[in-house]
């Protein structure tokens, strides 16, 4: 597919959950703290490269060819087929309803597709078995549109429980140091004590990606990140989004129909429209495009 153009999709034959939100540590806690973010001086675009499409490696972490998903008569994902560069925002665009939220539930196989395949780290997802999958699923964080806190937990109980399950080997006074390491990445480190309902909107967001990264994934799938923000707080989590990328070496699908967002966040736009794979390319050839479809979302 070439980018900036719209796709010819091909029609070919193919093919609860507790996600373990984790992956393998790969920065010792001091040096993460010497670059802790400050959040009110966050800027989306501080990485300055973050709209090229190049990346300095190729490799594919994540390909998917020929997805399908129905629910009953309603076809949600026809044949669609994209892949995540390793160390690259990937975000994918689309109305509601448009199926992008059913695409990374597929991929951590939340949802079973119908058909296609979904190779992650050149492992098909749909040939795992359940340890296979649960390995899997420690390397990717998924931040839910919800945050998805514990409301009988306070925020401390919330980091250390993925802790807990995962990193088995960590003290707890290393689990108490990785904990406060990653509030004080978000910027929240007074919250240690605090309840969910004692958060705002857009702080228990940055608290659930703190969870999320507490144990250090290698990929990261963002499921409407910005949905009901204000602003200035989509602002801050769409930086937050290009910290996690650089302090971590993540590589990222990023879920979303807030073109700010997108804007701030993306090395590389995909379009889904009507359950296919509409347009793909960098965010500037979406802004220039003449197409009718594009330009009612790029206004």
């Amino acid at each position: 597919m070439k980018s900036g153009v719209r796709s010819k999709v091909q029609r070919a034959n193919g093919a609860k959950p507790h996600l373990a939100i984790a992956g393998e540590q790969r920065a010792k806690s001091q040096q993460l703290k010497a670059n802790s973010i400050n959040i009110k001086t966050m800027n989306p675009n501080q990485d300055k490269d973050i709209h090229s499409t190049e990346t300095s490696n190729s490799n594919q972490v994540i390909e998917i060819k020929n997805l399908r998903k129905s629910f009953g008569k309603q076809d949600v994902l026809k044949n669609v087929s994209l892949q995540l560069i390793e160390g690259e925002n990937l975000v994918v665009l689309g109305k509601s309803g448009s199926g992008k939220s059913v695409l990374i539930q597929c991929i951590v196989r939340l949802l079973n597709p119908d058909g296609g395949t979904i190779n992650v780290f050149g492992k098909d997802v749909n040939d795992l078995d359940r340890k296979g999958l649960t390995e899997l699923r420690k390397k990717i964080g998924f931040l839910f549109q919800s945050g998805a806190l514990y409301d009988s937990m306070t925020v401390k109980e919330n980091l250390e429980f993925p802790l807990r399950r995962i990193k088995k080997q960590l003290s707890q006074k290393e689990i108490t140091e990785k904990v406060e390491e990653v509030l004080e990445n978000v910027g929240l480190s007074d919250a240690l004590n605090k309840m969910p309902s004692q958060l705002s909107g857009g702080m228990r967001k940055r608290i659930s990606l703190a969870r999320t990264i507490v144990v250090d994934p290698m990929i990261m799938l963002y499921d409407e990140p910005t949905t009901g923000l204000d602003p200035i707080t989509s602002n801050e989590i769409s930086a937050l989004i290009n910290e996690v990328k650089k302090k971590y070496k993540t590589s990222s699908i990023i879920i979303t129909h807030d073109i700010e967002c997108a804007r701030n966040t993306a090395n590389r736009v995909v379009m889904l429209h009507n359950g296919e794979v509409y347009m793909q390319g960098n965010i500037d050839d979406f802004e220039k495009s003449d197409d009718a479809f594009i330009r009612s979302f790029f206004k």
